[in-house]
């Protein structure tokens, strides 16, 4: 994609700011860009933006092209498997030409079947609620156990800030209740009263809860705990089984849980274990007993368990040990049985194991066998606790999304649904694998690649390559329909399971945090010459995404290696580090310290300096680069890509390869929140992208 020379990009105003610290001066140029409510701000970031349009405007043609081609594949009208719930079929779907689900509900009949014929109940219209709104985003939902009200919570930025509605099911009447900034919405079991909990404005954490009775003035709702430790945001939910409700208190690395039955809402909440550093655990509740998932005798976890009248450490027993080569990402408890989700080697498994009674032993154990090389598979819906079938959803680079259902029983899984891609997918078309790449102290890093057979020809393919590798967060290799428009047009896509990420278990997530950050990088370029060196892509024509951190990792490669890769899509990217993470009163930055380092301590600063993209920038030439924002990101500021991009422009050598912003003005971190505008924001990523790797 050739920049024409008529087009001139934005110049922003340099105003020199500067920070003096263990013996370093950050220089700042472009922090005037902060003032979101400054003309000055709004009016650069919409410069950048028609900029942009008019050098893309070559590809209006290619963006109708795909959008219409990636519309082909999704089924619009669609409805979602059912699942039970005291009483009732619940489901979620979709018609043709909405842009959000509508929540939905049918009367069950014990013993019988989803009754297909049966009326509709419509539990909440999102489309309804997002009328006169540019962007909408529902928070959460919750029926009450008589079912006769839901609570659920809306944002109409995208600065992920929840408002609290009760709305009577029997009625279709809102009620007068509403609280603002909310994040967890549980009931208890009297259908009166509401537990919720509240955000910090400062910090933007969650670190407030309340119990409100229904009926009664806001003003009255009983603050029942805080969180003074700005590390750690608080959440609240139900046992599967539904007798407590369990509040959970966690950091990037340290959790504590409180439970009370949820018959007994005014009850103070018990504490299971104080807090230690760097130590985690989850629970959850069975016919007496807590079982609760911990590292602390390992660090990818183990599985012990304790009466509920005695839940503290020194009365735990172990039925699952820690293993080194096995991280226990979650344990779904049932009646009679539990399903262990477990990653080995990177891949997901899930072994269901029996309780051969009513007690915590573990009796036999059966694994849920999975056919593809390289696949994600999960938990699904299951909300009933006495039951003898469980749900799970599997998918791959060329399996679309799939719902299964295992019978405890006869040891089998049956089909309930999968994914409809429309328009002529043929997935025999189509071929996954998954290589490893070593990286230069030996490891062995994962990659997970999808071609199409008759496009490939060795050593001569686009490459696109995807990253993200923190917060010990796996890279989930899940079907996307959208991106048959770059297959089909010969690209060869690879997901990067670099360190940092929790793709090999909580030591892979070690080894790329903190002081080892840079491994998540040099991971990530160890991937993309392996690629290159066995024929996967055409050393000319290389791109690479990533989003938010992602970004960071998209910053950092442009830095380290500019020259190895042809185009970077960046999306909300954490590319100004230093700022960022020496300004406490920013949200989020405090409980960051636990991934980043504190730059406020000398080693740890100099080590975050040695890699934040935007204290790195150089002269020199740069590969095509999309850097894509929006104004209300509550996660990474609108400001840090804007002032990467001010600054790399004053720096990268003149060439036909355009340096390009993109700001959603009414959006949030995670970009259109429409299912069609987001899609008419992937066309327009594709465009850049196959322009820039002649692949049109």
């Amino acid at each position: 994609m050739s920049t024409s020379t008529a087009l001139t990009p934005p110049v922003a105003r340099v105003e020199h700011k500067e920070i003096s610290l263990h013996g370093h001066t950050l220089v700042d140029d472009y922090a005037w860009l902060r003032q979101k409510s400054s003309p000055e701000t709004i009016a650069y970031l919409e410069a950048e933006n028609a900029y942009t349009e008019a050098v893309v405007a070559p590809t209006q043609d290619l963006q109708k092209q795909l959008y219409d081609e990636m519309l082909s594949h999704i089924k619009e009208t669609d409805v979602s498997v059912p699942y039970l719930d005291r009483g009732f079929w619940y489901y979620t779907r979709t018609e043709e030409g909405l842009q959000y689900p509508i929540y939905c509900r049918k009367p069950a009949t014990p013993g019988q079947p989803f009754p297909t014929d049966a009326p509709e109940e419509i539990i909440l219209d999102v489309n309804q609620q997002a009328q006169g709104h540019d962007f909408f985003a529902i928070g959460g939902l919750a029926v009450s156990d008589d079912t006769h009200l839901l609570a659920f919570s809306t944002d109409t930025t995208g600065f992920r800030q929840y408002t609290l509605r009760v709305k009577d099911l029997r009625t279709g009447q809102l009620l007068s209740e509403s609280a603002e900034r909310t994040g967890s919405i549980v009931w208890a079991t009297d259908n009166q009263t509401l537990f919720y909990t509240v955000e910090d404005p400062e910090q933007k954490r969650q670190f407030q809860l309340f119990r409100h009775t229904i009926g009664a003035p806001h003003s009255e709702d009983t603050l029942v705990f805080e969180e003074t430790d700005e590390r750690f945001n608080i959440g609240a939910g139900r046992t599967r089984d539904g007798q407590f409700i369990v509040l959970e208190s966690a950091s990037h690395t340290t959790s504590e849980e409180r439970f009370l039955p949820a018959d007994q809402p005014t009850a103070a909440f018990i504490l299971i274990e104080p807090r230690r550093d760097n130590i985690e655990y989850y629970s959850d509740h069975r016919h007496g007993h807590w079982y609760i998932r911990v590292n602390d005798t390992g660090r990818n976890f183990r599985l012990v368990t304790v009466p509920v009248a005695t839940p503290s450490r020194n009365h735990w027993t172990e039925l699952i040990p820690h293993r080194e080569n096995v991280m226990l990402e979650g344990i779904d408890l049932f009646s009679t049985f539990s399903v262990a989700f477990e990653r080995r080697n990177g891949l997901e498994h899930l072994r269901v194991l029996r309780f051969p009674g009513n007690g915590p032993t573990l009796g036999e154990s059966r694994e849920i066998a999975f056919p593809e090389p390289a696949y994600t598979a999960h938990p699904h819906i299951n909300r009933g606790f006495d039951t003898t079938d469980y749900r799970y959803s599997y998918q791959s680079l060329v399996t679309p999304g799939s719902v299964y259902e295992y019978s405890l029983n006869t040891g089998e899984s049956i089909l309930l649904k999968q994914q409809e891609v429309p328009g002529g997918f043929d997935r025999t078309r189509y071929h996954s694998e998954r290589l490893f790449a070593t990286a230069a102290d030996g490891v062995q890093v994962p990659v997970s690649l999808v071609y199409r057979k008759d496009k490939f020809e060795p050593g001569k393919n686009p490459l696109w390559v995807y990253g993200y590798g923190s917060y010990g967060y796996p890279l989930p290799i899940g079907f996307n329909s959208n991106r048959l428009s770059l297959l089909d047009r010969g690209v060869v896509l690879a997901y990067a399971h670099i360190r940092g990420g929790g793709d090999m278990g909580k030591p892979w997530h070690d080894a790329g945090r903190l002081m080892q950050k840079r491994n998540t990088f040099t991971d990530f370029v160890t991937v993309t010459e392996h690629l290159l060196a066995t024929d996967f892509g055409d050393p000319a024509r290389v791109s690479a995404e990533g989003g938010s951190a992602g970004g960071l990792l998209m910053g950092v490669i442009t830095n380290l290696r500019p020259t190895l890769f042809r185009a970077i899509i960046s999306h909300v990217p954490f590319v100004d580090v230093m700022n960022t993470m020496l300004d406490a009163t920013l949200p989020l930055t405090v409980p960051e310290y636990e991934e980043w380092g504190n730059p406020n301590e000398p080693e740890a600063f100099e080590y975050m300096l040695s890699y934040s993209p935007y204290d790195n920038l150089k002269p020199g030439k740069y590969p095509a680069i999309l850097v894509k924002t929006s104004l209300n990101d509550s996660q990474v500021m609108y400001w840090e890509p804007a002032k990467y991009v001010a600054k790399l422009r004053t720096l990268k050598s003149p060439d036909d390869r355009p340096l390009l912003l993109h700001t959603n003005m009414a959006a949030g971190h995670g970009g259109a929140s429409g299912r069609y505008d987001y899609l008419k924001e992937i066309a327009f990523d594709y465009a850049f992208l196959l322009r820039e790797l002649n692949a049109v």
